[in-house]
């Protein structure tokens, strides 16, 4: 279905999200890139405590070998299970799995705690290497997306280190529009970064908004 925020909703069987080959095929032709092999039969899921190991093996080579991440040492298991417990509590934390397994995840957390943002949230997406520039990322933002909706939440913001060339294409491909620049924000490896911010409102209410389910 159709959300309000115009992401498209694919329909499911207990909270599941099935994309066939043939899918993932018409999503690559609207723009999110061209890479990695994904698998054949793709579900995008929520999250269970037990995918907290598989998401940390995913997201640790972010934080030991890049500046995606500015985390200096990868999270232990017990920290990102309470990540991921804390982030379907609020917002949702799906996964995407293959014949192979888990190849990439996605969550919403709070922007800020000052209440007057509550209706915002910030989003992260982090796919297998193998997988980028597959549109395992896009599978898993339209899902999260059409989720936080659904949830009472308006907008989106996500920051990524620059330069980076495949998540500004991703979030601009999802109708993010950069909205600014921290300069010099982060040191690591010897060397500082920018971060650059991006937005996109997931729905516009004509009136006062509801409050977050």
């Amino acid at each position: 279905m159709l959300t309000s925020s115009g992401v498209v909703h694919p329909g499911g069987v207990a909270g599941l999200v099935r994309w066939s080959a043939a899918t993932v095929d018409r999503v690559e032709a609207q723009g999110s890139g061209t890479g990695g092999d994904l698998p054949a039969e793709l579900v995008v899921r929520r999250a269970r405590h037990e995918d907290a190991e598989l998401c940390l093996q995913i997201y640790s080579p972010y934080v030991r070998d890049t500046v995606i991440s500015l985390e200096e040492e990868p999270p232990s298991l017990s920290e990102m299970q309470q990540r991921l417990t804390r982030s379907l509590e609020t917002h949702d934390w799906l996964v995407l799995e293959g014949l192979r397994g888990v190849v990439g995840f996605a969550y919403g957390s709070p922007y800020r705690s000052r209440a007057a943002y509550r209706w915002a949230c910030e989003v992260s997406v982090y796919v297998e290497p193998g997988h980028q520039r597959a549109g395992a990322g896009r599978l898993l933002y339209e899902e999260l997306f059409a989720r936080l909706v659904d949830r009472g939440y308006l907008t989106a913001l996500a920051g990524m280190t620059l330069p980076n060339a495949a998540s500004e294409g991703l979030h601009r491909a999802l109708g993010f529009e950069p909205v600014g620049t921290w300069q010099r924000i982060g040191w690591k490896f010897g060397a500082w970064h920018d971060v650059l911010w991006m937005q996109r409102h997931l729905a516009s209410p004509t009136g006062p908004p509801e409050e977050i389910a």
